[in-house]
């Protein structure tokens, strides 16, 4: 059971987002229509992770992005769930850059109507991995540029896979190759995009924040 902080200023869907988490079994601590009252809930109530709208009111542009981003400084660590009507590829990467990329996701609205998609997003978030939505995950290939240029196709499909926050082995599942070939193909990445970390972990993170970032 996870303990959430839920923003969305759409009561219809934050009613429903409270339905949707405590069908899985979780306890909605708060569940607010704006920035401010999402930031004093997150502060007062120290959930196991924000779920939160971008756009907020008053001004209806990043007021609960930004709202996450500070929680985040004010409480380190703190998983947080961002949702967004479209692909805006500004907002995921300052979500990332703002956290490491560890406990963070970004994802469409739509993917709410995947239910066990979103349920096991949320999960994997709460216990720090990076999910970002696989459709942003597809319109940043279109436009990717340097570093990523050095990659392969396969490497770069590779690439992209983690950045939907898969392990190696659902990496492996979806490519229909064993363990040890995605293992092959994240090494030569780490080596193409110069990354020289000894943490395995940062390594990931740091290889799928340049593949945003590209």
């Amino acid at each position: 059971m996870l303990r959430v902080v839920l923003a969305e200023d759409s009561v219809l869907l934050r009613e429903g987002l409270v339905g949707l988490l405590e069908r899985f079994g979780h306890r909605v601590l708060a569940a607010v229509g704006t920035a401010d009252e999402l930031t004093a809930a997150a502060l007062e109530h120290r959930p196991d992770i924000v779920v939160t709208d971008v756009r907020m009111p008053p001004g209806f542009s990043d007021e609960g992005l930004r709202a996450a981003v500070a929680l985040r400084e004010r409480l380190p660590g703190l998983p947080v769930l961002v949702l967004s009507q479209y692909v805006q590829r500004a907002y995921a990467e300052d979500l990332l850059d703002a956290s490491d990329g560890t406990g963070v996701g970004y994802l469409l609205k739509e993917r709410i109507g995947h239910v066990e998609e979103f349920a096991d997003a949320l999960r994997r978030v709460s216990e720090g991995a990076t999910v970002v939505d696989p459709e942003v995950v597809r319109q940043l290939i279109r436009r990717r540029r340097d570093p990523l240029a050095r990659l392969t196709a396969r490497e770069v499909e590779v690439l992209a896979l983690m950045a939907e926050g898969r392990s190696n082995a659902s990496v492996a599942e979806a490519l229909h190759v064993g363990e040890g070939t995605v293992s092959k193909h994240f090494g030569s990445i780490l080596v193409k995009l110069g990354l020289d970390v000894s943490d395995a972990t940062n390594r990931r993170v740091l290889a799928v924040l340049a593949f945003l970032r590209g």
